[in-house]
C-alpha cells in the first residue's frame, strides 16, 4: 500500500475530476493513496488506484466520452441503481485490472440508487451493477475476504485468487 495521501493531493484529484469525493472515500485516502501499481492487486486482482492514477484512468474514459465514442451505446443490466450510459463523468474509478475495467465510485446514480455507491464499470460488457452501498462497505467486504481466507495468494498465478473448495 502507497503512503497517505494528502488534503491538498484529495482536493486537486477533486478539481481535476469535478467532483467531490464521499467522506469514506477521502478518509480511506487518508491512511493509503492507493497501491503500488507494481504489486499484487489488492481487490479481486484489481490494483487499487492512487489519486494519480484515478484521475488519469477517468481522464481515459472522460476523453472517449467528449470525442463521442459512446454516442450510440448503453448499458443495461437488471440494476435500476445505475445508470444506462456506457460512460458517465460522475463515475469515479478507483480500481483498474489492467484490461479497462473498473470498479466505480458512482457520484451520478440512477432514481433508485444513491451517490457514492459502488458500481462495475467493464469495457468490453454493457453491464453495470450496483455491487456495495458505499466505499466503506465495499472495502470492509475485501478486508472480510482476505481476513477469512476467501481469497488466498497463488504461487501458481503470483497473484491474490479466489479460494475454491473440492469436495471429495
Amino acid at each position: 500500500l502507497n503512503p497517505p495521501a494528502t488534503p491538498e493531493q484529495i482536493a486537486a484529484a477533486e478539481a481535476a475530476m469535478g467532483v467531490r469525493l464521499p467522506e469514506d472515500v477521502c478518509r480511506a485516502y487518508l491512511m493509503h493513496d492507493g497501491q503500488d501499481p507494481e504489486g499484487v492487486g489488492l481487490v479481486e486482482i484489481c490494483e487499487w488506484l492512487s489519486l494519480e492514477r484515478m484521475v488519469q484512468e477517468w481522464t481515459v474514459w472522460n476523453e472517449l466520452l467528449v470525442n463521442g465514442s459512446f454516442n450510440d451505446i448503453r448499458s443495461a443490466g437488471d440494476d435500476h441503481a445505475v445508470r444506462s450510459d456506457w460512460w458517465n463523468p460522475k463515475w469515479i474509478p478507483f480500481t483498474y485490472d489492467g484490461s479497462g475495467n473498473h470498479y466505480c465510485i458512482d457520484l451520478a446514480p440512477a432514481e433508485q440508487g444513491r451517490s457514492g455507491q459502488i458500481i462495475t464499470m467493464w469495457h468490453d460488457s454493457a453491464e453495470r451493477d450496483c455491487v456495495a452501498a458505499n466505499f466503506a462497505g465495499f472495502m470492509d467486504e475485501v478486508a472480510a475476504r482476505l481476513e477469512s481466507g476467501d481469497v488466498a495468494w497463488s504461487n501458481e498465478d503470483e497473484s491474490l485468487v479466489e479460494r475454491i473448495e473440492r469436495g471429495t
